[in-house]
Formats: structure tokens, sequence, C-alpha cells
């Protein structure tokens, strides 16, 4: 759902995601929209990088992707980061954030 989904831009071949991230979950999941980001819950601890680790992670393996195709643009340690995945193979991010809108 990229087109029309606030927190997805699709600019030459690449992806750029606005997420809110809530580390420390019992799962990693896409878990609906948080205001105009698409919320991702983390099976990670906030420290020492985990938790950046696993979200671009989960988004490689959901796009279809080799990790260095998918960058941490801004938010290092905030809650609310920019994600840009290169030349996805997969679009799951048309699916995203249909369900459980409004947390």
């Amino acid at each position: 759902m990229s087109a029309g989904a606030p927190w997805c831009t699709e600019r030459a071949g690449a992806l750029t995601l606005a997420l809110h991230v809530v580390p420390g979950a019992r799962r990693t999941e896409i878990a609906g929209t948080h205001g105009t980001a698409l919320k991702v819950r983390l099976a990670a601890p906030p420290v020492e990088g985990r938790a950046n680790a696993e979200l671009l992670r989960f988004l490689a393996a959901a796009f279809g992707v080799p990790r260095g195709r998918v960058e941490l643009v801004r938010g290092e340690a905030s809650r609310d980061k920019l994600v840009r995945v290169a030349d996805p193979v997969r679009r799951p991010d048309r699916e995203w954030g249909q369900e459980g809108e409004g947390h």
C-alpha cells in the first residue's frame, strides 16, 4: 500500500519508510500504524544497537534483499526512524498498516 500510505514513499527504485519502533517485544512484527508511521515491534532490547540491528534484519528479510540494501537514514537513538530499502524484491509494504490502525 505504498500509494497513499503516509509512512512509505518510493523514489528511483528505493522505498523510504517512516517507522515507530517498540523494542523489547516478544516477537518482531508489524503492528499497524502509529500516527503517520508504520509501527514495528522488535524482539530485541534497545541496548548496544541490538534493536536497530533486528529492525534492519527484519526489513531485509521482508523485502527479500541483502542486509546491505537496508539503511537506517535517521533515528539511531529514537523510536521514530527513517529507513531506506534499495531495489526491493518483494513488496510487503502494500499489505502492512491496513489493519490495527490508530495505536
